[in-house]
Parts: structure tokens; C-alpha cells; sequence
């Protein structure tokens, strides 16, 4: 992954609030101090799932969390973060095209070179819906904008799906995160209340753990994993 030259946008499409860190937040970084444009786009409100019912609960609580994604898109670099409230944890309850819709309206407002988003073997039913959404809205028609597709893993989601949801997250494009992994726990600590003690795969420590392996994978101090779907050249 190499963006050279003029400057290139992304677009981040996270299910969640915080998953955004959890899957690329040392890329967004990296990528936004080197000079490109990077936007997120979070398509769930991200709490009502705690509830019976997602009516339960308070408007307040929705629009903290959405604050701390605000000023974690601002730690970042990113030049927006916009909000599409589905209801958490229920994406499975909508039809798809509600969401590809959303998802559509997003790339022909940010016209993205580059996407980022979760990867479809993920045990965390959002994230699957998220994929589908997003591989059917970047779609290669003639006039997209969408060159490269990829996917990243969420901690606490990707891992516990143990490659019994297909396809399995097979990553072959990483990223060197050195200078910017602890920019990227950062980001982890603005949402609070959602990081957890270790060994949780959400604590600071796995998640350093985690971009250790990866940097070690290939010969680097710190990496983020991705999974290259599409590529035009």
C-alpha cells in the first residue's frame, strides 16, 4: 500500500464507534500526516444493543459516544466523521439495501480512491452487514471512484469467529504503524467506557500485542493487517 504523489482519499466505513480504531486507526494516522485526505463514515449508533430495547436507551449516552468518535476522527487527522444511527447489533434486521443506499450517498459525497472496512468472516452480525453494504455500493461500474477495496480485523470480533464463519481473515497488505501505534491506543482511550481490562482483545495491552505480532509477521516493529479484496490498476 503505497500512495504516492497527489493526494489520495479514503474513506473509513466502521459498523461501530471505536472499531475504526480497533481496525486502522494507525493507518488513518499515518496516512493523514503524510498529507491525504481520510474521512469516516460509522453506520451504527453503537449502544442500543445493551438494552431490551433499543428505544431504552437515553439520547444522551448515543451522543456521547458519538463525541468521542469526533474527537478521535480529530486525534487522527481525519477530515470528517458522519453518523448514519442504524441500530446496533440489528443490521440483520434491515434490508441491505437500506444500508447500501446510506453507503452510496457517502462515496458520492467523499469520492474515495480508497476504502477501508470489516472484513465478512467477522462473528459480530454488523460488521458482515457492513461488508456486504460496502463491496455492493463501490461496486466497479464504469465512473466509480472506488480503485482499492480493503478489509481490516476487529478485536473481540474477527478472532472469536474461529474460521468457522467463511471466509476466513487472511490479511496481505500490512501497514508500518510504528509512529503511530501509540496514536492509535490514544485513540482506544478517548472511548471510554470501552476499553477493558487484559487479557481482553479490547485492552491496550492486547491491542499493542496485537500490532506487535503483525509488525513481527513482516520484519517491522508495528503493523496493522488488511485483506487487499479489489485493486484496480
Amino acid at each position: 500500500m503505497r500512495f504516492k504523489g497527489p493526494k489520495t482519499k479514503i474513506l473509513v466505513v466502521a459498523a461501530h464507534p471505536d472499531d475504526e480504531v480497533l481496525g486502522c486507526a494507525g493507518t488513518i494516522a499515518r496516512l493523514a500526516r503524510e498529507g491525504h485526505e481520510a474521512h469516516i463514515l460509522i453506520l451504527g449508533e453503537g449502544i442500543t444493543s445493551r438494552y431490551e430495547k433499543s428505544s431504552q436507551a437515553e439520547e444522551k449516552l448515543v451522543q456521547q459516544l458519538h463525541g468521542h468518535a469526533r474527537a478521535v476522527g480529530k486525534l487522527l487527522g481525519a477530515r470528517s466523521v458522519s453518523f448514519e444511527r442504524f441500530p446496533d447489533n440489528r443490521f440483520d434486521g434491515l434490508p441491505l439495501l437500506e444500508i447500501v443506499k446510506k453507503v452510496e450517498k457517502h462515496i458520492e459525497q467523499v469520492r474515495p480512491e480508497v476504502i477501508f472496512t470489516h472484513h465478512p468472516g467477522d462473528l459480530n452480525v454488523d460488521h458482515r452487514a457492513a461488508f456486504r453494504a460496502v463491496l455492493t455500493a463501490s461496486r466497479p461500474v464504469n465512473g466509480t471512484p472506488v480503485r482499492d477495496l480493503y478489509t481490516f480485523e476487529i478485536a473481540s470480533s474477527t478472532e472469536w469467529a474461529f474460521q468457522q464463519i467463511q471466509p476466513a481473515f487472511r490479511p496481505n497488505v500490512f501497514v508500518d504503524i510504528s509512529a503511530t501505534v501509540e496514536t492509535k491506543l490514544q485513540g482506544m482511550r478517548l472511548y471510554k467506557g470501552e476499553v477493558r481490562s487484559f487479557p481482553h482483545p479490547r485492552s491496550l495491552e492486547a491491542l499493542r500485542a496485537i500490532a506487535r505480532r503483525w509488525g513481527a509477521v513482516v520484519g517491522l516493529p508495528y503493523a496493522e493487517a488488511f485483506e487487499l479484496v479489489r485493486s484496480i490498476r
